[in-house]
């Protein structure tokens, strides 16, 4: 078998990096020769998809960092609380990050400590297939609690209010993220007055 029915094996969903490729051994240069073979498409920097498949804004978007996770109005959206269409994603990185999102039109950038970064993280399965990272729905919403200011006042009420009357929440979780996070006070005054 050749290099290039090798790599056209190794997609996942429509999606190849580049990291796949070095990882089989597969020279690089392959890569470049089914572009122009208009059999694959360079989506990004190391992002790559099959000819005729959609882009996946959230698995682009994703596939830049390492450190991305969705989070904050997006996050809320990929759980039902918000039905608004990210237009711009909210991401959330370790302080210090430097990298290609930064310079993205498309993406708000929130900033945490390194310890608190995969606090809540799971693996949010889309309908495309792909596997994202995402905080889950208790992590959320600490997340909206701590940034109210750069949340719009109509999505963060309707998410409260849903949580609040959710089957799907986790209480317990909620107060031991918000601890960790030093948003307890915050996240108890706010669910008591709806108690």
């Amino acid at each position: 078998m050749g290099y290039e029915s090798k790599i056209l094996k190794l997609f996942k969903n429509g999606y190849l990096t580049t990291k796949d490729v070095t990882e089989n051994n597969i020279p690089r240069t392959y890569l470049t020769k089914l572009i122009k073979e208009n059999k694959i498409e360079r989506v990004s920097r190391g992002v790559y998809i099959k000819k005729n498949v959609l882009v996946d804004e959230f698995m682009v978007l994703q596939s830049k960092s390492k450190y991305a996770i969705y989070s904050n109005a997006t996050a809320l959206y990929l759980h039902g609380l918000s039905n608004r269409i990210p237009i711009k994603y909210d991401i959330t990185v370790k302080s210090g990050y430097k990298g290609s999102l930064q310079k993205e039109d498309n993406v708000t950038l929130f900033y945490t400590k390194r310890e608190l970064l995969e606090l809540g993280v799971i693996d949010y399965k889309l309908d495309s297939g792909n596997i994202i990272r995402v905080y889950d729905l208790d992590k959320t919403i600490c997340d909206i609690i701590k940034n109210k200011k750069k949340v719009d006042a109509e999505i963060f009420n309707k998410a409260i209010r849903e949580y609040f009357y959710s089957k799907k929440k986790n209480t317990l979780k909620l107060y031991e993220y918000a601890k960790k996070m030093n948003i307890y006070n915050k996240v108890r005054d706010i669910f008591e007055v709806l108690g």
